[in-house]
């Protein structure tokens, strides 16, 4: 049977590892998805260059719709990224027929609900196994894997360069600007990180996983994102001596309604440093490494650990996905597995809850003036908002100012609340002429 023939848009960093491992591991491949496939055109602004990584075999094009409008070509690997001139092109692919495989988690969390929607009346297939951790299966493991079960919550550390950084910060004590500094030296961080260090990224990702999860639309638009850039080291210390470290998470959790409480069903869907009990498996996933927790009512939690990016490890699922493609290839379009596990008519219309409406505990720190009543007063607001404490960490003010000083640290773990309660409770808090600078506020997860 002849090769399958690919067309790839863009050959930097990961698409130069596509091609490497897909010619390294030729044999294998083959084996496995029934047939060869063969790179057969490269699109590239920068032609010279591409044509000395491929060889002479393969045709080198500038124009990416050169490779679109190729007869030959059954599938498209889009690795240009962000959302302008990706979008045009992966649509035109589809249009023209084409199955289209992305590491673009960027586009997909922003226009999936359009892409998808074309290719399914195309009855083409748009696999993105790539665009979320890296060489991490975690698309395929919530698609298909975990299917018979109805999925709780997913929870994952799925941006290496905000957990090196917070891995710095805990193992040598650094600030945060200290601590990137260091990422951009070892080219963990872009000189502009700001859609890593701000929680972007992570919130593309969890877009995706949670529609897959919960069988929801896409809606990036909808989460809540908060990044590190305001973490403090003491923050990372403190929460060490209380058993807890701090990991940005990325989390998608499926809420039922509770009266007492006065909630409603839906979907939580944020990004933000969170207080991780350190005996968790996930709290001791460090440096630029990558992992994601699922919660299904059937298999309990499952965690999938491994390199979130870098050429080959992203190139491992880019290929997963071109094997995927080329197996079902010529199958009906009705049997394949859909794009976002559920069925295109039976996708849910759950609403993914405002930050105001989810439940979660909390770590506080309030600089307080170190003087008598002043705990009493913040735990009187507390228990006066029905929220209620699970630990109390004073430290003594020699500690926090040196010694003769008149201020000091308070640290305060409560159990769940919803967030809007503790809002109005840290508004009061605030308003304390006791309580000297703003108060921090960091979410924790228990992830049991």
């Amino acid at each position: 049977m002849k090769p399958i023939q690919v067309g790839l848009l863009g050959i930097g960093t990961v698409g130069s590892g596509v091609f490497n491992v897909l010619r390294r591991n030729q044999q294998e491949i083959r084996r496995r998805a029934g047939r060869a496939i063969a790179i057969t055109m490269v699109a590239d602004l920068d032609v010279a260059r591409a044509q000395s990584l491929v060889g002479p075999d393969t045709q080198v094009v500038s124009d990416a719709r050169a490779v679109i409008a190729n007869p030959e070509i059954a599938i498209v690997i889009e690795l240009i990224g962000g959302y302008g001139i990706a979008r045009k092109l992966v649509l035109e692919a589809i249009e023209a027929g084409k199955h289209v495989v992305t590491a673009n988690k960027a586009l997909l969390a922003v226009h999936g609900t359009e892409i998808f929607a074309a290719a399914h009346r195309r009855g083409v297939m748009v696999a993105f196994e790539a665009a979320v951790a890296g060489g991490i299966p975690i698309i395929k493991a919530l698609r298909e894997g975990l299917t018979a079960n109805r999925i709780q919550w997913v929870a994952g550390i799925i941006n290496g360069t905000t957990n090196f950084i917070l891995s710095e910060m805990r193992d040598k004590g650094l600030d945060f600007a200290a601590a990137l500094k260091d990422a951009q030296t070892l080219g963990y961080a872009e000189a502009d990180p700001t859609f890593d260090i701000e929680g972007v990224d992570a919130a593309h990702k969890v877009t995706l996983m949670s529609a897959i999860a919960f069988g929801i639309p896409v809606q990036f638009d909808k989460a809540y994102v908060e990044g590190i850039t305001q973490l403090a080291a003491q923050d990372i210390r403190y929460a060490e001596q209380l058993g807890y470290r701090i990991k940005l998470l990325g989390i998608a959790k499926r809420r039922e309604g509770d009266a007492i409480r006065h909630t409603r069903d839906g979907i939580e869907l944020r990004v933000h440093p969170s207080l991780v009990p350190a005996k968790r498996l996930i709290a001791n996933v460090e440096g630029a490494m990558n992992a994601v927790m699922v919660q299904g009512d059937a298999v309990g939690t499952t965690l999938y650990y491994g390199k979130g990016a870098g050429s080959e490890p992203t190139a491992s699922a880019v290929i997963a996905d071109l094997v995927d493609i080329t197996r079902l290839h010529t199958a009906d379009a009705a049997h394949r597995v859909p794009h976002l596990a559920f069925q295109p008519d039976a996708m849910s219309d759950l609403p993914v809850l405002p930050m105001g409406e989810v439940v979660t505990s909390y770590y506080l720190r309030l600089r307080v003036a170190d003087q008598a009543g002043v705990l009493a007063k913040v735990t009187g607001i507390l228990a006066q908002a029905d929220i209620s404490i699970d630990a109390v960490l004073q430290r003594e003010a020699d500690e926090v100012g040196g010694e003769g000083s008149t201020q000091t640290d308070v640290i305060i773990l409560t159990h769940d609340c919803v967030e809007a309660r503790m809002n109005a409770a840290l508004a009061q808090m605030q308003a304390l002429p006791t309580v000297l600078a703003p108060i921090v506020r960091i979410r924790k997860e228990e992830l049991a």
